[in-house]
C-alpha cells in the first residue's frame, strides 16, 4: 500500500505550477502528485513532463483534452489513487490558496488522530480568507450555512476543495454515481462521507486568494450549487448508506 497522493487539477496554471510542485516535494512527508491537467493551452503540461525528470517516480501526470470540470478531475484522480492503492488522498488548488504546509496538518488528522476525512476549514474558527473582496467572502459564508441549514451536515465549509481522504471513503463512495462536476461537487462528496458515517474533522487553515494566474470562480458556480442541495437531499432519502 502507497501512502499519500496530492491531487491537483490544473488549468493555464504556468504561473504557478513549478513552484507548487517544489514546495510540496521538500515537505517533510513524502507526499506523492498527481498533476491533473484539462489541456492547458499555456503548456502547463510541459511544464510538468520537465520536472518529473527531477522527481521520478513522485510527480505523476494525466492529461485530459479540453476543460471537462473539476468534480471529473477529481473522480479521474481518485480512480488513479485506488488503481494504485494509496492510502491517504488529497485534493488542493495549484493556486496558492491553499497551503502546502497545511497538507502535514490534514495527514495528521487522519493518520494519526484517526479521522476519515480532514477538511481545510475556512470557517471553521471564525472567518479565515485573505485577499478576497468582502461580498465574495459573504457569499461563500452564507453559502455554506445554507447547506448545512438543507442537509444536517455539522461541517462549517461545506464548499471548502483542501481536503484528505482515507482509502475507505473513496471505496465507500460510489464514485461513477456523483452528479456534480463544478465546485457543486465539494458538497455531494462531504455529504455523501457524512450520510455514509464516516469520521470527520475540520482542520482549521487561511485561506489566501490567488496572486498570480486567472481564478476560475464566478458566482454562477455558487447557483449551481446552492440548487442542486435539495436534490442532493431529497434524492438521499430513496438511497442506502450501509458501508458493509
Amino acid at each position: 500500500m502507497k501512502d499519500s497522493l496530492v491531487i491537483i487539477p490544473t488549468y493555464n496554471e504556468r504561473e504557478n505550477i513549478e513552484a507548487m510542485v517544489r514546495k510540496v516535494m521538500s515537505l517533510s512527508h513524502p507526499f506523492e502528485l498527481l498533476i491533473i491537467d484539462d489541456g492547458s493551452p499555456d503548456g502547463t503540461a510541459d511544464i510538468v513532463r520537465q520536472l518529473q525528470t527531477e522527481f521520478t517516480g513522485r510527480l505523476h501526470l494525466e492529461t485530459r483534452q479540453g476543460k471537462l470540470g473539476l468534480g471529473t478531475a477529481y473522480i479521474h484522480g481518485f480512480k488513479y489513487a485506488l488503481r494504485n492503492e494509496y492510502e491517504y488522498i488529497f485534493e488542493m488548488d495549484c493556486d496558492f490558496s491553499h497551503n502546502p504546509d497545511d497538507l502535514i496538518r490534514l495527514y495528521i488528522a487522519c493518520a494519526t488522530d484517526g479521522y476519515d476525512v480532514a477538511i481545510g476549514s475556512r470557517y471553521v474558527q471564525g472567518v479565515n480568507v485573505v485577499n478576497w473582496p468582502m461580498s465574495r467572502v459573504l457569499m461563500s459564508y452564507f453559502a455554506s450555512y445554507y447547506v448545512r441549514l438543507v442537509t444536517g451536515m455539522p461541517i462549517h465549509d461545506t464548499t471548502a476543495g483542501f481536503k484528505c481522504y482515507r482509502r475507505k471513503v473513496l471505496e465507500t463512495i460510489q464514485l461513477n454515481k456523483i452528479r456534480f462536476v463544478g465546485y457543486a461537487f465539494q458538497i455531494e462528496m462531504k455529504f455523501l462521507a457524512y450520510k455514509y458515517g464516516f469520521k470527520i474533522k475540520e482542520v482549521p487553515i487561511i485561506f489566501t486568494d490567488r496572486t498570480k494566474g486567472t481564478s476560475k470562480m464566478s458566482s454562477g458556480i455558487f447557483k449551481e450549487a446552492i440548487l442542486g442541495v435539495f436534490k442532493m437531499k431529497i434524492s438521499s432519502y430513496f438511497r442506502h448508506f450501509d458501508r458493509y
